[in-house]
């Protein structure tokens, strides 16, 4: 008997999706990769998302999305502290991302061809991370051409380390990046 756990429900398959996506790509993930990932046959998986793959990606989107607002774009956007706000958002961007062992499927999607059908979503994702942290900067006293400029960097700096950490396959280079990124904001908003 299988100890893999079979998956019963469209909602507890996304993880196993996004993770397959993650590893083949939208475009190389096969539905017989993406049904062994998930221990649904290819019809349960099929009345799962209808719309097939595009379906599956737009349910693992809606996930990302769906954790990073509660966890970044929130908590940057309502801000009190922006200090804390900038630290937890190193803390838990670090841990989301794996040290940067875990491919960000968002700016994958927006490297490739096959991510055109969901532009859209990519450039929702990063303009509301450039824009809330953009946000967090002002609270802190950032004048606002700066608070952009800073929040760019910030985000780009980020999805550069999870590349670079894993192509030299040393998520040393992702702390380390992200260390001089938070040091970068912090210094902005305590002068």
């Amino acid at each position: 008997m299988s100890s893999k756990r079979v998956l019963t429900d469209r909602v507890s398959a996304v993880p196993a999706l996004a993770e397959t996506f993650r590893e083949y790509g939208f475009e190389g993930a096969s539905l017989a990769t993406l049904t062994k990932a998930t221990g649904l046959g290819k019809g349960s998986l099929y009345n799962f998302f209808p719309g097939g793959k595009e379906e599956m990606m737009e349910a693992v989107l809606a996930d990302i999305d769906h954790w990073f607002t509660e966890k970044i774009f929130l908590p940057l956007e309502q801000v009190q502290d922006p200090a804390e706000a900038i630290s937890s958002m190193i803390d838990d961007v670090t841990a989301y991302f794996r040290s940067g062992r875990r491919v960000c499927l968002v700016g994958c999607l927006g490297l490739n061809a096959s991510g055109a059908a969901f532009a859209i979503t990519t450039r929702k994702y990063f303009a509301r991370w450039i824009s809330a942290l953009s946000h967090c900067l002002e609270v802190g006293n950032v004048s606002p051409d700066l608070a952009r400029q800073l929040a760019e960097e910030a985000v780009s700096g980020i999805q550069g380390a999870i590349v670079l950490a894993r192509a030299l396959d040393d998520d040393t280079v992702f702390h380390r990046v992200l260390c001089r990124q938070h040091s970068t904001l912090m210094e902005t908003i305590t002068s």
